[in-house]
């Protein structure tokens, strides 16, 4: 592809916003030199990539290329046999741990990006190596003592030594006569060697070797005699060290140069996951959409928006190739032709180098195999070009390059010289590049061309539009339209002379005057039926919205349900293992009946197996989700004392208290106090108040709304309890407080049930509980009195209880 043509559409700058965005130095080289590809597998696979990217990042997953260094230098000096510095081998090391969590990053998401996750794969694993620098060289870019046994034993010596040196240097600073002779009572170094700061007037008084002197030579840096010994060791351990290091970098230089090839690979595979990535974050930025691609040089931009305008610029709908060559665009200046062209070359090329555009998704772009582009005053002083013979210059460049298919941009085609010669010269260009198979788009101002595209096959018109309310440009393009000039109506709204005006008209021909006042007609009508388009898309698109909120509902409904259902499955299922659970128990209790007790006992016994079982089978059942049967009407001004049947509890009772604004109303059933709503009841007539719903709601709490197990639509509550109900309750074996709350249960089930006495077998032992149970059922309100049992009832082992009615 032309750099000229990539500079005139600005590719070039939307290549250095891509550098900005990559990570790394070879990722930001691969985003400085990227080119757009002719070949459709090339860009379909580029545009793959970006797509995989901006997915990642919509996730919520970046990917991660910090902590990576550009070791292609490093690499190269040590696969030539070159010694790396400590500081570089970190490098390496840093470099390996990143790529390893790059590598399984990618690997991780596979799913979301299977061309990065392929990248991924090509990056080599260096945990060896990585280890060796890291036990090598510290944090702080120095070879580590632990780097070697060698190593650790010279700096151990080396260690000993200066502890050795500085004591007797420190001896030295305090002896009273010594400190006469000092310029300061410290240890320093010089060349490597443990010196003190002697005045120079005492140079004799101090022996040893002279290594520096101070700037102003008043000091002397004297190395005594008693620790040159010493520091001459120190010298020889510090060159075994130096020669150790070396040995330690050589070896692992070597190690790198080792891997150099695996290095190379992944260094290219960062470079081109970082590309990757940038290209990701670019489309996030945009806002941009992968555009759809096509071998028929169709281009169709849905809400097209040039990148690099600032602000929000007002987006363009354009299609080429379908209907239609070749399109020309005509209107005012500054009306945003040139931007229309731009946008479509920059959109063309943008998607050929695998990069989304800034527009609607349907946006559809062909793979071009050349784009040619002849936008602006290219005029060259240096040359002498006028910007007539500049435009036919670059023009003459196209044709003599021209192949079958190459999109073709020109802008104010045949300007610059007479309007009649240069509106006949743009006409047979366009018919020339037509006839060749290019797609061309053109501006122009000669009204000559207006009529050819309306009289040519497959050419069209189009014109941007222009407010004359407000004299600025609306920047919307329209096809099918040509453009009106304006000229007179702009003169007149900026103030010249209404008789200059209509002096100017009659110098148009009755023809010219027609079509121009028919071009501003149909831009008039146009413009109202832009509006009221975009007036039915708002209200198809707050249609789409409530449609789209009532299917959410309705779903969110359905999920509750069928949770709901599901809940109930649960509970039955865990009740009917509660319930194997039981009866496994009870053929325990009766085996041990069998051995224990009498006969009648054992009749009893089994007698309560029994029931327990079916109570538990009642709780499974009712848990299974059944229809509600249908309820008539709710009763109309109903009024305290009337009688109604509660649906919910299957039962008779009094009104209490009307309706109130929620539909609540109280109720009592027998020693009962219920508020229930409105629809749970229904009126009972007078001839049926004998005959109608059960009593049998006594001995609840007060309050109550009914009881919590009832299903709707199912067998009601009492009905259920009377079925599954028996009267006997054994609390033999448990404590007083186990035995009271069964014995508080027993009695609820048997109010709702409606038995008149149920029969409490507590046993005789010490009398504890007997007196425990008495107590609790002189206050129970629905006890209307309880007594002993006779012989043949159980003796004081019994107490039977009758119950309210």
């Amino acid at each position: 592809m032309d750099e000229r043509v990539l500079r005139t559409l600005e590719f070039d700058k939307i290549r250095e916003r891509l550098v900005e965005k990559a990570a790394t130095r070879m990722g930001k080289e691969l985003c400085a030199s990227l080119m757009p590809s002719t070949k459709m597998l090339e860009v379909r696979h580029r545009l793959r990539e970006t797509s995989e990217a901006r997915a990642l990042l919509r996730s919520g997953s970046s990917i991660p290329l910090g902590g990576i260094h550009d070791l292609r230098p490093v690499v190269r000096r040590a696969a030539l046999g070159g010694i790396l510095e400590p500081a570089e081998l970190l490098d390496v090391a840093d470099t390996a741990a990143a790529c390893r969590r790059l590598k399984k990053f990618l690997l991780d998401h596979r799913d979301e990006a299977p061309t990065l996750a392929a990248y991924g794969n090509q990056i080599g694993v260096f945990a060896n190596l990585e280890a060796e620098i890291r036990q090598a060289i510290t944090d702080e870019g120095e070879v580590a003592d632990d780097a070697s046994p060698a190593l650790s034993q010279i700096r151990k010596q080396m260690r000993v030594l200066q502890a050795r040196v500085r004591e007797r240097l420190e001896a030295m600073i305090r002896n009273p006569n010594m400190r006469t002779y000092l310029q300061d009572a410290i240890i320093t170094i010089r060349d490597d060697r443990y010196v003190l700061p002697v005045k120079v007037e005492y140079r004799s008084q101090v022996p040893g070797i002279v290594h520096d002197q101070s700037a102003s030579g008043s000091t002397l840096y004297i190395e005594p005699m008693a620790v040159v010994e010493l520091n001459n060791e120190l010298k020889r351990l510090a060159l075994e060290e130096r020669e150790e290091i070396r040995r330690i970098l050589t070896r692992l230089s070597d190690l790198v140069a080792a891997e150099a090839e695996a290095w190379d690979a992944t260094l290219e595979a960062v470079g081109r996951i970082d590309l990757c990535a940038a290209k990701g974050l670019l489309s996030q930025e945009m806002d941009a959409v992968a555009p759809e691609l096509n071998d028929r040089g169709v281009v169709v931009i849905r809400q097209g928006r040039h990148p690099l305008l600032p602000g929000r610029p007002v987006p363009i709908d354009l299609h080429l190739g379908k209907t239609f060559d070749v399109l020309v665009i005509t209107g005012p200046n500054t009306g945003g032709k040139t931007v229309t062209l731009k946008t479509v070359g920059l959109f063309a090329l943008m998607a050929q180098a695998g990069l989304h555009v800034p527009a609607a998704y349907g946006t559809e772009l062909a793979v071009f195999p050349q784009v040619f582009a002849d936008i602006g005053d290219e005029q060259s002083i240096e040359q002498s070009l006028s910007t007539f013979s500049s435009h036919m210059s670059r023009i003459v460049e196209i044709l003599n390059q021209l192949e079958p298919g190459a999109l073709v941009l020109l802008d104010e085609i045949g300007a610059g010289t007479d309007p009649t010669e240069g509106a006949a010269l743009a006409m047979a260009i366009l018919d020339h590049l037509q006839a060749r198979g290019a797609r061309v788009v053109a501006t122009t101002h000669y009204s000559e061309l207006k009529a050819f595209a309306y009289s040519r096959p497959r050419v069209e018109n189009a014109s941007v539009e222009f407010d004359l309310e407000t004299l600025r440009p609306t920047y919307k393009l329209a096809i099918g339209v040509p453009g009106a000039s304006q000229a007179f109506e702009i003169s007149l709204r900026l103030g010249l002379s209404p008789v200059l005006v209509e002096r100017a008209r009659g110098f148009l021909t009755r023809d010219e005057e027609k079509v121009e006042r028919l071009l501003a007609q149909i831009q008039a009508s146009r413009a109202e039926a832009e509006r009221e388009r975009e007036a039915a898309y708002r209200a198809r698109a707050e249609a789409e919205r409530l449609r789209a909120e009532a299917e959410a509902r309705l779903e969110e409904a359905r999920r509750r349900e069928k949770e709901v259902v599901e809940r109930a499955r649960a509970e039955a299922a865990r009740i009917l293992q509660e319930v194997r659970r039981e009866a496994e128990t009870l053929i325990e209790d009766l085996k041990a009946a069998r051995r224990q007790q009498l006969a009648l006992e054992q009749e009893r016994a089994i007698e309560a197996a029994r029931s327990r079982v079916r109570g538990l089978e009642q709780r499974v059942a009712a848990l299974q989700p059944a229809e509600a049967p249908p309820a008539g009407p709710p009763p109309e001004d109903l009024r305290p004392g009337e009688e109604v049947r509660v649906r919910s509890l299957d039962v008779r009772a009094t009104v209490l208290t009307p309706p109130d604004a929620d539909g609540n109303l109280q109720v009592q059933a027998g020693i009962l106090k219920v508020t229930v709503h409105i629809t749970d009841v229904e009126r009972l007539e007078p001839a049926k108040a004998g005959t109608g719903a059960r009593r049998g709601a006594q001995g609840l709490p007060a309050g109550a709304a009914g009881p919590a197990g009832y299903r709707p639509g199912g067998v009601p509550l009492a009905a259920g309890k009377a079925a599954g109900f028996r009267p006997e309750l054994d609390l033999r074996g448990v404590t007083v407080e186990e035995a009271l709350a069964k014995v508080d249960k027993h009695l609820d089930d048997a109010v709702l049930a409606g038995a008149p006495q149920v029969r409490i077998i507590h046993g005789r032992g010490t009398g504890a509980l007997r007196q425990a149970i008495q107590k609790f059922l002189k206050e129970h309100p629905a006890v209307v009195s309880f007594r002993l049992g006779s012989v043949g009832e159980g003796g004081d082992g019994v107490t039977i209880v009758r119950l309210q009615e």
